[in-house]
């Protein structure tokens, strides 16, 4: 047996145990969240299993992680409506009009922030369309509606938290640590090249780079898994920032600038290189040792505020788009279709591009009603009893979960949006309702959600990647002229938040903008030496004084 295939994953089907594992979790997890809520006969037995799929992840930190962000955005939601409802329920176009905009403010503070962060911001905006906009015409149920769906929300969040825990759901730190190794020995390789004066590879550079910043979210998760999470995730934390630096005195030793320098300057450029190496594998010894690193780093994010306000202006017009279409048509369901427009815009907010995922949500609702109908109305074909509904729904969670870990970005998506689908159209209760008619609508409704927000999208489209490109670099040019870094930030964490641009500049195809790209890299390399020099300089004046 070769080494290839001593490593090769375990599988069953040719899909890995691991991908199973978590599909099997998935379902076992719905099926307690549907027990406990009609057990305790919650009105909202739906949001219970809605949270499940919602709350869907490989490992149990980024469960738990996200599981409080859900919770924390549901009770900023809930009091959203109640405050929307109580100054604007008696005129129904200012309520419109306030559940615009305040859809647009949580988009803005979204497009401000990274993982589960962003996800709770849009989940605060699109929780009024669930609890504000379906009660619009009883505002005085705001406050029950809301209550339910705190409550089976809770349900949820104890339901994959208790499964996760008997299933021995893995943990992300074994995994982060693995990828951070992995990384720092890249990043070393890459060095070494410098060492070697070899030509700068930027390809190699910018992959390495773009894998250390997507880590951003996984070292917060890690900190819910253990005791010691938090050490870990400070120091995994301190990693990633180190590597960037590392990675950033790689690429300043190998320039052609730093060859063509005298000897001394070239002598300091190798000596950087060599300090930050040693940073980082004290960091690594840190996070694999469970220790308190010797100091400690934010890993702070690149925010434009200008891409947040364009992105929070479309969508509070989409969303003021759809509800004068709404209006104007004059169904007696109009709100609760309005209310799928506000979760996908939501939703696709939290992606690099939101009219793709409105367009998958597209073909996943006829996909997602098939399959409804048929688990519904052939499969438990009036059934009522329990343990029917929880073995019926095995194939479809599980399968819908297998979709989720695919590598390929479509299936992904699909299953990610078939699994809260299908939840939300077969609406399991306790007696289970079959009714032909309210299943039609509710089917009917949400592709024409999806099919309103996507003319609406092209009609008002989304900020361009050709755009976002532009004014990442914009900013970059600006920041570069003035030198403008926050004067609480050390070199290695403005370096950290600049890369995370260059981040946000490769996700809206920045790669093929080589242009644009070698401008932006200038930008990067000008602005971390000016910062080094400046830091070098304020040693010398400590040590002098």
């Amino acid at each position: 047996m070769d080494a290839t295939t001593a490593h090769r994953p375990s599988t069953i089907a040719k899909i890995p145990v691991s991908s199973w594992s978590f599909a099997v979790r998935v379902w076992l997890a719905t099926a307690l969240a549907l027990f406990v809520s009609f057990w305790l006969q919650l009105e909202a037995p739906t949001t219970a299993a809605l949270t499940i799929a919602v709350l869907a992840e490989p490992t149990r930190g980024q469960a738990l992680d996200k599981a409080c962000f859900r919770l924390l955005a549901t009770i900023v939601g809930v009091t959203a409506s109640i405050a929307i409802t109580g100054l604007f329920s008696q005129v129904r176009d200012l309520f419109l009009v306030a559940f615009a905009v305040w859809l647009g403010a949580c988009v803005f503070v979204a497009k401000l922030l990274d993982g589960y962060r962003a996800y709770a911001a849009v989940l605060s905006g699109y929780t009024v369309g669930f609890i504000a906009v379906q009660q619009i015409d009883t505002p005085q149920h705001v406050f029950e509606s809301g209550v339910a769906r705190g409550a089976a929300i809770v349900v949820g969040i104890l339901s994959i938290a208790v499964v996760n825990a008997l299933l021995f759901a893995p943990n992300q730190q074994s995994r982060l640590v693995a990828q951070l190794t992995a990384i720092h020995r890249s990043v070393r390789n890459y060095a070494s090249a410098a060492f070697r004066d070899e030509p700068d590879n930027s390809t190699t550079f910018l992959d390495l780079l773009r894998d250390i910043v997507t880590l951003r979210p996984q070292t917060a998760s890690v900190a819910l898994e253990s005791d010691s999470g938090p050490i870990r995730s400070a120091a995994a934390r301190n990693l990633t920032v180190g590597l960037i630096a590392e990675l950033q005195a790689a690429r300043t030793l190998s320039s052609r600038r730093a060859k063509s320098s005298d000897a001394e300057t070239h002598a300091s450029a190798r000596s950087n290189l060599l300090r930050r190496d040693q940073q980082v594998r004290q960091d690594l010894f840190a996070l694999k040792s469970v220790r308190w690193p010797s100091r400690l780093w934010r890993a702070p994010l690149y925010r434009s505020y200008r891409i947040a306000a364009e992105s929070g202006a479309r969508a509070a017009l989409w969303c003021a788009i759809a509800s004068i279409i709404y209006v104007w048509a004059g169904w007696p369901v109009a709100s609760v279709s309005l209310s799928f427009v506000v979760l996908i815009i939501g939703l696709g907010a939290t992606t690099p591009k939101p009219r793709a995922f409105t367009a998958i949500a597209l073909i996943g609702t006829p996909i997602a009603a098939s399959l409804a109908g048929v688990l519904e109305f052939i499969i438990l074909n009036g059934a009522d009893a329990f343990p029917l509904l929880a073995i019926a729904l095995a194939p479809f969670t599980v399968g819908a979960a297998l979709l989720m870990t695919s590598k390929n970005l479509l299936w992904s998506s699909l299953g990610r949006i078939g699994l809260p689908y299908l939840v939300l159209m077969l609406a399991p209760s306790n007696p289970q309702t079959y009714n032909p008619q309210a299943f039609l609508f509710t089917c009917v409704f949400i592709g024409a959600a999806a099919a309103l927000l996507l003319a609406a999208q092209i009609l008002i489209p989304p900020v361009s990647d050709d755009q976002h490109r532009m004014w990442l670099l914009a900013e970059a040019r600006s920041e570069l002229r003035r030198l403008a870094h926050s004067n609480d930030e050390t070199p290695e964490e403005a370096t950290f938040r600049d890369a995370s641009r260059i981040g946000q500049f490769l996700s809206a195809g920045g790669a093929q903008d080589g242009r644009a790209l070698a401008e932006m890299l200038s930008c990067f390399d000008q602005s971390a030496i000016i910062r080094l020099c400046d830091a070098g300089r304020g040693v010398k004046s400590a040590r002098a004084s």
